[in-house]
């Protein structure tokens, strides 16, 4: 297992996650998350990316960008084998089809179709009807309330875990929800921290916290 600087592991957890927070916005700048040009963009690209990277997500939305399926009511009324054909550089293509169809017909069951009306209701409200539809997980919920909906609450992924393990925070085997509540605590009720923070991690994990090989030697947060 990989062990970061002892100088984290001599702090606490709340000054530990704001200094890192402050290093990596200087290091990196502001990410600009999330790569989308709206709310049920950003929605699709959250299903979608489930084990497979944001490049190969791309080329799918492109798919659908040119196919005019970047809405709900296309979704709705589009064949699933022909959606799961245009989706298909994402992966698990049949799996992710049916995840998108079931999102839409939650939609639509519950709020007539429109995002608008789904994101007026309250953050634990949406999150308990998101996590009963198909396909969707702790970490898919929490980034389509924050970065579709800009509600409060903090993504939690194997970047962050992977990151805040090595620096010796919080076990491998962390409950997501444990983790999210203790970053959380930190920045209460922040949508713009929590969404800067997520893309931060990201990048770090990305370029130098990588899951094999990490370069420590050059990690920007090994500074100390």
């Amino acid at each position: 297992m990989y062990q970061c600087s002892k100088y984290y592991q001599d702090i606490n957890f709340s000054r530990a996650v704001v200094e890192i927070y402050s290093i990596l916005y200087d290091y990196f700048g502001p990410q600009h998350w999330w790569p989308a040009e709206s709310p049920f963009e950003t929605i699709i690209g959250a299903i979608l990316t489930q084990a497979v990277s944001w490049r190969n997500v791309e080329k799918a939305i492109d798919n659908l960008r040119e196919a005019n399926l970047l809405k709900p009511s296309a979704i709705k009324k589009i064949q699933q084998d022909r959606l799961a054909d245009l989706i298909k550089p994402a992966g698990y293509y049949n799996m992710k089809a049916k995840k998108l169809k079931s999102f839409v017909d939650f939609l639509y069951n519950n709020y007539a179709g429109h995002l608008n009306k789904m994101f007026k209701v309250d953050l634990p409200v949406l999150r308990k009807e998101l996590l009963d539809v198909y396909g969707v997980g702790p970490e898919t919920a929490d980034s389509i309330l924050l970065y579709a909906g800009k509600y409060p609450i903090f993504v939690i992924d194997a970047y962050t875990k992977r990151i805040l393990s090595r620096i010796g925070y919080i076990p491998d085997d962390i409950v997501y929800h444990d983790l999210q509540a203790k970053i959380m605590s930190v920045y209460p009720a922040d949508v713009v921290k929590y969404n800067e923070y997520h893309a931060l991690l990201v990048i770090l994990a990305k370029e130098y916290c990588k899951k094999s090989a990490p370069d420590c030697k050059n990690c920007p947060i090994m500074e100390k």
